[in-house]
């Protein structure tokens, strides 16, 4: 793919201006998901973790690093806890100043010695000299290593005074517990002493290298107690870092993550003040991952799909007191209305699971009724001037949500906007998740700046919708189909066009043809047939028992839908007929012509009594004779020439009946009918 068009640098520049003159920092972040080229192993599909992830991720860390972050502090965090999970997730962390620089002048001696165990109780001991409070390490057994050497530091900072209480422990119970990971996340915290703090420092040390686990502080004094170890650690190999993050960096630190997620490497970028910031991290992101061996697509058969992972866009403040939507109500309602009213921004960036059961269902597709929404939007537009956060994280975390009331399964998600009864749950930000990972950064930073212009559009009242659109059935016959999103998205770029925000559609048009596969191109003077992969919602399933005697919900994904566009010359010279079943042409020429089928045989599933339908036979006919076959076994490899002769008219025998359409905007052969 060539460079975005110059045109884009110029609607990003007004973009920005808009925004300055309107008195509005508006941030953005992005959570893109990269894979290995050759991705083997449970973690690069279905698992969060496995032996190679943490690896992968470390040497990503290392490559940015040394091209974005020289000097900055990579540190190793425990991250969420899922149930069905033994252990949290883990996260990276890479930390730099907020113009970018280190935070403390940290030795970069990559070949240098580690330190030895007398050394590291020196370095303890003057630790507690710099800060003032006497220390008296513990030393801890490892049953996972019985070599390592291990110690315990307990170390509070209280209003700038430090302090180390005595840990008496009995020899017996000096060990850490048998779950993997640093020492810090391994304690026997349950015979520490009644009334201290819990806070402990640890170092551990063996052949391999040597770590330090820091406890949780809050920025300065953390920043103090970095300082100390790296001015004694000048002559050592840098330890490998682990702690938790100080509630208090946001305006002070920049952070960059690398998460855990099932099947994929989850980045988090940080925070970016414009477009062209949040272009440059994707760019450098898709450089880095490469020199790793990682990027943000797979290859399957002859076609390339994304990770399987998201790459979710986040829009924020540069701060919860300079927060642009805390007082501009109205203009956040026209941005879920103007989203509602464009299916093409739900589904032509997203991945193959969209609906009701996917990870970002609209919220038409969700919990919420029409009425509650239309509700809460007029409600929230009339709120007078001043810091609404509450009304609209109360107003709008109930009704963004799945069919099961999951916050954070929605298309545009409020559940990190402010809902205090989540952790990380006040941070004003509007996640908008049906957005799939690309095979280049180009694509992602395309996308982006429409988010953005389009957000900034709404800014003027003129532009904004005034309610919802009651999509009906179209929404999942109509609107699915790759013709129609496409004429849903000229749409939206006519809107910006008008505004005076003009995208050149080349991109958009790069990433519709790589989402909607073309299955099928034939072609004979002015009569032409297409046939593109076309989405289909997957119906979720009921509760299904699982080992370990906890229930899970599957969807069925064995359903499949295509798209047949033909041009006006072939409809009225030629017919077709699939699985020996004629195919009408609808009546309106503007009306899109579909096929559903059951591509495998899943367990469980929706009606497990009705079959598989591939290999679908497909014919073209003229005058009722066959000019021409194809066969569809797989959509990775396309429909399949045959034959003609006696291959092509041995299926004109399979006739199984009048063919069943669906819906009143688009005709849909369901081949399960």
């Amino acid at each position: 793919m060539p460079h975005l068009p110059a045109a884009f640098e110029s609607t990003a520049a007004a973009v920005e201006e808009r925004l300055q003159r309107a008195g509005i920092q508006l941030t953005m972040g992005g959570e893109p998901t990269l894979v290995p080229v050759d991705p083997q192993g449970a973690e690069w599909s279905v698992a969060a973790d496995g032996p190679t992830k943490l690896r992968y991720a470390r040497a990503l860390a290392a490559e940015l690093q040394r091209r974005a972050w020289p000097g900055s502090l990579l540190l190793f965090c425990p991250g969420k806890r899922y149930d069905g999970e033994v252990n949290p997730r883990w996260a990276l962390r890479l930390i730099t100043g907020r113009e970018g620089q280190p935070l403390v002048p940290w030795p970069q001696n990559g070949g240098a010695p580690c330190p030895s165990a007398a050394e590291a109780l020196r370095l303890l001991e003057a630790l507690g000299q710099g800060l003032g409070c006497p220390v008296q390490p513990l030393p801890l057994r490892d049953p996972l290593s019985p070599e390592k050497r291990v110690w315990a530091l307990p170390l509070s900072c209280e209003q700038g005074s430090w302090q180390s209480v005595p840990w008496p422990l009995e020899e017996e119970l000096r060990q850490l517990s048998g779950a993997p990971g640093p020492a810090g996340l391994r304690l026997p915290l349950e015979h520490f002493p009644a009334g201290a703090l819990r806070q402990v420092l640890t170092l551990e040390l063996d052949a391999e290298g040597w770590g330090l686990f820091l406890p949780p502080l809050e920025r300065l004094p953390l920043e103090q107690l970095l300082g100390l170890i790296a001015g004694h650690g000048q002559g050592w190999r840098p330890p490998e870092l682990s702690g938790l993050l100080p509630v208090d960096t946001g305006e002070h630190w920049r952070v960059l993550g690398l998460t855990a997620d099932p099947g994929v490497l989850e980045i988090n970028l940080p925070v970016c003040h414009s477009w062209r910031e949040y272009a440059d991290w994707m760019e450098l992101l898709e450089q880095a991952g490469a020199a790793v061996g990682l990027r943000s697509w797979k290859q399957q058969g002859e076609r390339s799909e994304g990770t399987g992972g998201g790459n979710h866009l986040l829009l924020g403040g540069p701060n919860l007191e300079q927060h642009p939507f805390f007082s501009r109500p109205a203009w956040l309602v026209a941005v879920l209305r103007y989203w509602q009213h464009h299916p093409c921004l739900a589904y032509l960036f997203s991945g193959r699971s969209v609906g009701p059961a996917s990870q970002a269902p609209r919220p038409d597709e969700g919990s919420a009724a029409a009425l509650d929404l239309e509700l809460a939007h007029r409600t929230l537009a009339q709120l007078p001037p001043g810091d609404q956060r509450v009304a609209i994280g109360e107003t709008l975390r109930h009704l963004h949500a799945d069919r099961s009331g999951n916050t954070h399964r929605s298309e545009i998600s409020l559940d990190k906007f402010w809902n205090p009864a989540w952790t990380a749950g006040c941070q004003g930000l509007l996640e908008f998740r049906a957005l799939e990972s690309m095979p280049d950064h180009r694509w992602s930073s395309a996308v982006a700046l429409l988010f953005r212009a389009l957000v900034v559009r709404l800014l003027e009242e003129p532009q904004r919708p005034t309610g919802l659109r009651p999509w009906g059935d179209q929404l999942h016959d109509r609107a699915l189909l790759p013709s129609q999103l496409w004429a849903d998205l000229e749409q939206v770029l006519a809107d910006l066009a008008a505004a005076g925000l003009h995208l050149d559609p080349e991109p958009f048009r790069a990433i519709w043809g790589w989402r909607f596969p073309e299955l099928l191109h034939w072609r004979q003077g002015e009569a032409e047939l297409s046939i593109r992969q076309a989405l289909e919602p997957w119906p979720l399933l009921c509760d299904t028992p699982v080992e370990g005697g906890s229930t899970s919900r599957f969807v069925d994904s064995s359903l499949r839908r295509f798209e047949l566009i033909a041009s006006t010359a072939l409809r009225q010279r030629y017919g077709l007929r699939l699985q020996g079943r004629q195919l009408p042409w609808p009546v309106d020429p503007t009306q899109p012509l579909a096929v559903r089928f059951r591509q495998e045989a899943l367990f469980p599933c929706l009606h497990p009594c009705l079959p598989v339908h591939v290999p679908l036979d497909l014919e073209l006919l003229e005058g009722g004779q066959v000019v021409a076959a194809w066969r569809l076994v797989s959509e990775s490899t396309g429909f399949e020439a045959l034959t003609q002769g006696a291959t092509a008219r041995a299926s004109v025998a399979t006739a199984t009946g009048a063919p069943q359409t669906l819906g009143e905007h688009c005709s849909t052969v369901d081949l399960r009918l």
